[in-house]
């Protein structure tokens, strides 16, 4: 029996005998049981621990503080709820005022230095939150809980700080884009007042970058703009047109009084010639444009008030922003060059067109002449104006602020961006009126400018007081024309329809 406790305990054999008995004995003694516990008390307590953990976790998603004002420090707590109190008075006053003067709130989503401010705010409250969410997830002592619930709470929170502190910093970069954009286009010149009651915009288009405002101009508009109800009227300026005087006084006047008469000098040709003799300038950086000004003045009559360059392959990434544009495609548009890989046509019919496609329907000449091609540039315009959604430019705002302002160069100043959007928010669903100083209307070889400021005159007279309707009469109809000549409605000897009309989307 001896050998049987003492030879497979696989004890020591130079100890003393009693000893190895003790230890042997020892060996084979169990321990007693556990004191018993009611089946499910360990269970539910460890329930009661983790609903706490996640209520800590949800009161700061909730109400940032209140976790540690229960269960932590009670001193952070009260700074971190009299902050998240403030920033929501803040944003409630914000809201109201908006509400009640919407110039308001223009004005401060066009102000660079409250831009900056609100994205250093946005970027703080993100760390301040994610710091919250942290110290709350270690008040619920995920130490002591069971595994499966450690690892709920571990997902839970991370989750919640990820969706909220990911939110808000992404808020600040959309921001911190849109107050670049801000100050990217923004431009250096003084602030203008209106003329008679109206803006004047000159709108130039060119393949170019943003602030090279020195090559030509591949189309010329003036926006001209009711101060008080946005009513616009586009002044379509012919590229090819020459023999026409500029502003009288101006710089371009005094080089040539009796008009733009040197051999092959045309409207686009203006900002070459400029460039070319910046000497004669005092802004020699904008002599270009300050020509062309002076050019536009003496053609229509009015006084510019700003000018504005946009970049064809920037408009391009703008109208993809947006989502595209839908346009009444009345006959076959060419897209691209016919020995080009990706030529296409752009087929009849009412169409939704991304950027490259609108793109070349509003510049395509195949088969088209210039003043064809001017109504379809008018089309664009009042597409995009009235088309704009602004749910929509919310959900995209960072990719439409990325691609303006590789798009557009302005003299507008930045305080006076807000002015202008408002403008344009009033048009949207207005009516909008163009002439244009094409044939038939005067010859652009040799055009008579008297014509030309007496049809700018009436085309705004028209777009400020319409003509009233005759109680009872029916309206005289128009002459209708079906003819339809390189996608617009109209022929050259007898007009394009959209070069002059009262209302440019019924003539679309």
């Amino acid at each position: 029996m001896w050998l049987v406790i003492l030879g497979d305990t696989g004890l020591r054999r130079d100890l003393p005998f009693p000893v190895r008995l003790q230890r042997a004995l020892m060996s084979s003694y169990a321990p007693p049981p556990a004191p018993y516990t009611p089946l499910g008390v360990s269970d539910r307590a460890a329930r009661v621990r983790f609903r706490r953990a996640v209520t800590l976790v949800l009161m700061t998603l909730v109400l940032p503080g209140s976790a540690q004002l229960v269960a932590g420090d009670r001193r952070l707590g009260r700074i971190a709820m009299r902050i998240w109190g403030a920033l929501l008075a803040v944003v409630l006053v914000s809201v109201l005022l908006t509400a009640a003067w919407p110039g308001l709130g223009l004005k401060a989503g066009t102000s660079p230095a409250l831009l900056g401010l609100l994205r250093i705010v946005l970027i703080a409250v993100a760390i301040g939150w994610g710091v919250l969410f942290v110290d709350a997830w270690r008040l619920g002592q995920p130490l002591s809980l069971l595994r499966n619930h450690r690892l709920s709470l571990v997902g839970i929170n991370g989750a919640l700080v990820f969706v909220v502190v990911g939110a808000l910093l992404f808020s600040a970069h959309v921001v911190n884009v849109q107050r670049a954009f801000w100050i990217a286009v923004a431009g250096d010149g003084d602030v203008a007042g209106t003329s008679e009651g109206r803006y004047n915009i000159l709108l130039a288009g060119a393949d170019q970058g943003a602030g090279r405002v020195g090559l030509r101009p591949d189309s010329l508009t003036v926006a001209s703009i009711d101060a008080r109800t946005g009513k616009t009227v586009l002044i379509g300026l012919p590229r090819n047109m020459s023999h026409f005087p500029f502003k009288e006084g101006s710089v371009m006047d005094k080089q040539f009084p009796d008009g733009f008469d040197c051999d092959g000098c045309m409207l686009n040709g203006v900002s070459t010639w400029a460039m070319d003799n910046t000497h004669l300038f005092k802004r020699k950086k904008q002599a270009g444009m300050v020509a062309t000004i002076s050019a536009v003045e003496g053609i229509t009559g009015l006084e510019i008030s700003y000018w504005a360059m946009v970049n064809m392959k920037g408009f391009r990434n703008v109208v993809d922003a947006f989502g595209g544009v839908e346009l009444n495609v009345r006959d076959r548009i060419p897209v691209g060059l016919p020995h080009e890989a990706s030529f296409h046509y752009i087929e009849p019919g009412v169409r939704t067109l991304d950027g490259d496609d609108t793109l070349w329907f509003a510049r395509a000449r195949h088969g088209s002449d210039d003043y064809s091609r001017m109504a379809r540039q008018k089309c664009v315009m009042s597409a995009l104006l009235s088309q704009v959604n602004p749910a929509k430019a919310v959900l995209n705002l960072r990719e439409i602020m990325e691609a303006g302002s590789s798009m557009l160069s302005t003299s507008i100043p930045g305080s006076e961006f807000d002015t202008f959007i408002s403008l344009a928010l009033k048009a949207k669903d207005q009516k909008m009126a163009s002439v244009s100083l094409v044939p038939p209307l005067l010859s652009t070889a040799d055009p008579d400018i008297d014509v030309a400021h007496g049809a700018v005159e009436k085309a705004i007279e028209r777009s400020e007081n319409p003509p009233k309707k005759k109680a009872g009469g029916a309206k005289k109809p128009k002459p209708a024309t079906d003819a339809v000549t390189g996608g617009s409605k109209g022929t050259l000897s007898s007009g394009y329809v959209a070069n002059d009309t009262d209302d440019v989307a019924a003539a679309c």
